[in-house]
């Protein structure tokens, strides 16, 4: 069945998804599990670190297993495991590189490391097999907001980040404020179609400077504001239109940058990648502003949120490159893009 196909096995397991996924030659997927614990979260209104690590720990053997059989494969087909080395957090990154250099070790297939950024960057090629570098990259999630430059396969240059919050945490944060549930992002993106983004002229913070970097705790702190001036001056509060705003002040910013990055790097292709890719304002916006001169990729809802499929994907590549990494390699909560 698999002639001569290159089969990495993917392990993630850097926050709340315990998965685990077989891809073919990079870029056909096999199988890709995915098991959520966001039920488990939701009544903290966020993750929840040790409950997190615990489940991973119940869960992975099951979902490794389940990624094999759906993928009609033994471990003896495979070429290398490829595991989820960082950034995330630090005991539930244990589990996943616990369980992939048990496997290495067993079966002697080679172990690469992947950096969970990548893994989201590289979603695209799983849904978009003829893209290649150059391009830019905005990488927005629940940790992480990133603009990056990837000149080739592996090749990053992270040209900002988050200052503070990432975008993902800010609609987490304000949808909790709100009381509007958890995860905030999908629940804000929807609530948002039925207010006006004009409606409310909040910050954008860093529109006009120079660089590349992002800050939202201070929109978050107008949201918070705001709420509080119409509670004291007894007016009511018309919560699609606040999301909407709330909404467009970040998108605003990072599509502006975005687009900037991409003239100043010259390349005609804008990558999105992470969860918050999946917003629609977010996708919306970016390709009515960026013309005909270039292209927008992002993945499906399903390879926007963290999954096993697209760090197999980057580890095939990493592969090719002959990568390779020792049994005693600990993950890396802080992992920066590019790093060995």
């Amino acid at each position: 069945m698999t002639g001569k196909s290159l089969l990495i096995l993917g392990i993630e397991t850097s926050c709340d998804e315990t998965s685990a996924a077989v891809v073919a030659d990079g870029k056909r997927i096999l199988s890709n599990i995915v098991s959520s614990q966001v039920d488990w979260h939701r009544k903290f209104g966020g993750v929840v670190p040790e409950i997190a690590s615990r489940k991973h720990l119940e869960l992975i053997n099951l979902v490794v297993s389940e990624a094999l059989t759906q993928a009609g494969v033994a471990l003896g087909d495979l070429t290398a495991i490829a595991v989820t080395r960082g950034p995330g957090l630090v005991g539930a990154l244990l589990i996943g590189m616990a369980e992939a250099k048990a496997l290495s070790y067993v079966t002697g297939l080679p172990l690469i490391g992947v950096n969970h950024l990548e893994g989201h960057i590289f979603a695209n090629f799983l849904e978009h097999p003829d893209l290649k570098p150059p391009f830019v990259s905005l990488v927005v999630s629940g940790g992480h907001t990133s603009l990056v430059h990837v000149g080739d396969y592996g090749n990053y240059d992270v040209l900002g980040e988050t200052l503070d919050d990432a975008a993902g945490e800010a609609f987490d944060k304000i949808a909790k404020f709100l009381g509007l549930g958890y995860p905030g992002g999908p629940i804000i993106d929807e609530l948002a179609r039925k207010g006006k983004p004009e409606a409310i002229d909040f910050p954008r913070a860093m529109l006009k400077t120079k660089g590349y970097d992002f800050s939202l705790s201070g929109l978050k702190t107008a949201v918070l504001n705001y709420v509080a001036r119409a509670k004291d001056e007894g007016r009511g509060v018309n919560l699609p239109d606040l999301v909407a705003s709330f909404q467009a002040a970040i998108v605003d910013v990072q599509v502006h940058k975005t687009l900037r990055a991409a003239e100043e790097k010259g390349v005609d292709k804008i990558v999105l990648a992470g969860g918050v890719a999946a917003n629609t304002a977010l996708r919306e916006k970016l390709r009515g502003a960026m013309g005909k001169k270039m292209a927008l990729f992002y993945p499906s809802i399903v390879l926007c949120t963290d999954n096993a499929a697209m760090i197999a994907c980057a580890g095939h590549f990493r592969y090719l490159k002959g990568e390779r990494l020792s049994l005693e390699a600990n993950p890396d909560p802080n992992l920066s893009l590019g790093s060995p």
